[in-house]
């Protein structure tokens, strides 16, 4: 044999110039604007974001959209998965119908759905109207952005897990129920584990979209400071305001709480990986 490398061909261009590519564009979407807004916080200073940030309505409004996107994201998780499942496994009558549904809110313009939502759930709308005479209201509360932010974030969860459903062979089933596995068991031990990174990656993308929502909550929220108003709508009012040092602040404490929150899954992503490894 000769002492020449193996060298793998690919379609994509040589290392240096396909890394080139990747890090400029990188740079220009992700790490500018990133940069930027640090940059603009440093010029502010600590003392001055702490102040902004240390306000009852601004800490009001950051729990308000991270418990509500972390909730969303939840419901995103189960149902989800679930709903990928269906599309996955079985054929029905509008199934093409139903899988072309769930691409609906990425295509639907944020304003729109929010206006469609509200229109829905206000209490002359059709579903609020039957809510009410139950005493339940929708529209213009908290539960308006949870659903809002429910109906933004699904499709993440789906299509992320959909594919990875679609490549489990009814086999491995199969063989669980041959060795006498229960169907809970073959859920639990056989099928979940090999569902969870997917299914973890929906998550932090329906997280990471439901933080950041603003077009689709503000019309169905009401914006109510310190009841409805949410960390996003902040930042745009000290905009308005001209109030640039202050909206910094504020997206700070929003970057800095998401990274918080999006390195805790990714450390949970790799607990599960190794996990499956060990199984």
């Amino acid at each position: 044999m000769s002492g020449r490398p193996f060298v793998q061909r690919s379609p994509i261009p040589g290392f240096g110039l396909a890394m080139g590519v990747t890090m400029a564009m990188l740079s220009v979407v992700v790490l500018l604007p990133i940069g930027a807004l640090l940059l603009k916080g440093a010029d502010f200073g600590l003392s001055n974001i702490w102040a902004t940030v240390n306000r009852e309505r601004v800490w009001k409004a950051l729990w308000l959209s991270f418990r509500l996107s972390f909730l969303a994201a939840m419901f995103n998780l189960v149902f989800g998965v679930m709903l990928a499942w269906v599309l996955a496994r079985y054929r029905f009558p509008g199934r093409r119908l139903l899988d072309a549904a769930v691409d609906l809110p990425f295509a639907l313009p944020t304003a729109v759905a929010g206006i469609a939502l509200t229109a829905l759930y206000a209490p002359n709308g059709a579903f609020g109207s039957v809510l009410a005479d139950w005493g339940i209201k929708i529209a213009y509360t908290q539960w308006g952005i949870l659903i809002a932010l429910i109906f933004v974030g699904l499709p993440f969860v789906t299509r992320t897990v959909q594919p990875v459903i679609e490549e489990i062979e009814r086999e491995v089933e199969e063989a669980s129920a041959t060795l006498g596995a229960s169907r809970l068991y073959t859920l639990h031990h056989v099928i979940l584990p090999m569902l969870a990174p997917a299914a973890l990656t929906g998550f932090a993308l329906a997280l990471a979209r439901a933080v950041g929502e603003y077009g689709s909550v503000i019309f169905i929220a009401g914006n109510i400071p310190l009841v409805t108003e949410i960390a996003p709508l902040l930042i745009v009012i000290q905009l308005e305001e001209f109030n640039y040092d202050a909206a910094a602040a504020i997206g700070i404490a929003m970057l800095l709480i998401s990274f918080a929150m999006l390195l805790a899954i990714n450390l949970i992503q790799i607990w599960s990986r190794r996990r499956i490894g060990y199984v």
